[in-house]
């Protein structure tokens, strides 16, 4: 398998799940419209979640919602 190049990584789409991952700043990135903070600002994911994120991915794309919350990620004080 190899691994496809940062260039390449889509930051629409869940580096886990590969599902499209609504995060609000790249929403408003793409379209210039103002979004709310991001649901992903708001909760902390889990160590177990963070390292099923390719290398390539880190810090290019988000986790989609679904994937937090099955990894069971909780709200962030």
């Amino acid at each position: 398998m190899s691994e496809t190049p940062a260039a390449n990584v889509n930051p629409e789409v869940c580096p886990v799940c590969g599902q499209g991952n609504r995060c609000a700043m790249e929403i408003e990135k793409l379209t210039r419209q103002p979004q709310g903070p991001c649901w992903c600002t708001q909760v902390d994911f889990s160590a177990e979640l963070l390292s099923r994120i390719p290398a390539q991915a880190q810090g290019k794309a988000c986790i989609c919602e679904a994937c937090a919350t099955r990894s069971g990620a909780a709200p962030s004080d």
